[in-house]
């Protein structure tokens, strides 16, 4: 099994144009929202907490990655929570108005449209094909990836920020 640096620099590989990964902080995002919406479906109670496929799904994606690194795995698994609170929240509001629960699923859909158009928006501009075309695992490295991404901007990282350029080359404008 690939280690963190190689399944990031993959990734990157795809992704140096800077226009493209400033479209994957805004697409990226989007989409694991989406998923998160519309895979918000109660499977059973377990007291007063409702299991949702998910809630399963978070689960088994953030003991992937706290298998990569376990402080990035600690920091996914924070936004995927908060992503699944905002899900449990905007899907309470609907029953609470007594609007259908299709019609949350279509505003789920809807957001996972979105997202993948501004990420085509960004692979036109990087002038390649998304990463997961070739190697479906980048399905799951693309948020990662965008969350050290995030980090890099920020100063934190830097020695694996610079691994990664050394292998996947220099960003471009």
């Amino acid at each position: 099994m690939k280690n963190l640096e190689s399944h990031l620099v993959q990734y990157a590989l795809y992704h140096r144009d800077n226009r493209n990964i400033r479209t994957h902080l805004f697409g990226v995002p989007l989409i694991v929202l989406s998923v998160i919406l519309m895979t918000y479906v109660p499977l059973f109670d377990l007291n007063t907490v409702s299991i949702t496929v998910s809630s399963v799904l978070i689960g088994l994606v953030s003991v992937y990655y706290l298998y990569l690194s376990f402080k990035l795995g600690v920091l996914m698994l924070i936004l995927l929570s908060l992503g699944y609170v905002l899900a449990m929240f905007i899907y309470t509001q609907f029953l609470n108005f007594d609007i259908a629960a299709g019609v949350f699923y279509l505003c789920g859909a809807s957001v996972f449209v979105l997202g993948w158009v501004i990420q085509f928006i960004g692979h036109y501009y990087e002038g390649k094909k998304p990463a997961f075309v070739d190697d479906l695992v980048g399905l799951l490295i693309g948020p990662l990836f965008v969350l050290v991404e995030v980090l890099f901007m920020f100063g934190l990282m830097k020695k694996l920020e610079e691994h990664i350029v050394a292998q996947a080359g220099p960003y471009r404008n």
